[in-house]
């Protein structure tokens, strides 16, 4: 899966399950504030990620996500160690 693929992936599900304008999300916005995220939106957030791509999510990973980029790079950096193992 290429990075834009990756992309466009959490695109069409943020869209989706969040109900957020797709104008909306930029690399640089905050990923947190633009969403309205809660707690149990983080949950949800999780549990799509693994399903979608199919690695399991830390917590502690969450810390240092502020921007959609920077939640672009770490499912990215994600995905590509998970195909790289297989």
């Amino acid at each position: 899966m290429t990075e834009l693929e990756i992309k466009e992936k959490i695109n069409e599900f943020l869209i989706a399950e969040f109900e957020v304008e797709a104008e909306k999300i930029v690399p640089g916005a905050n990923l947190r504030e633009t969403l309205d995220l809660d707690s149990l939106d983080y949950v949800d957030l999780v549990v799509i990620i693994e399903d979608k791509f199919g690695f399991k999510v830390i917590a502690e990973d969450f810390i240092n996500i502020s921007t959609f980029q920077d939640f672009y790079d770490y499912v990215n950096g994600k995905v590509l160690a998970k195909e790289s193992t297989n």
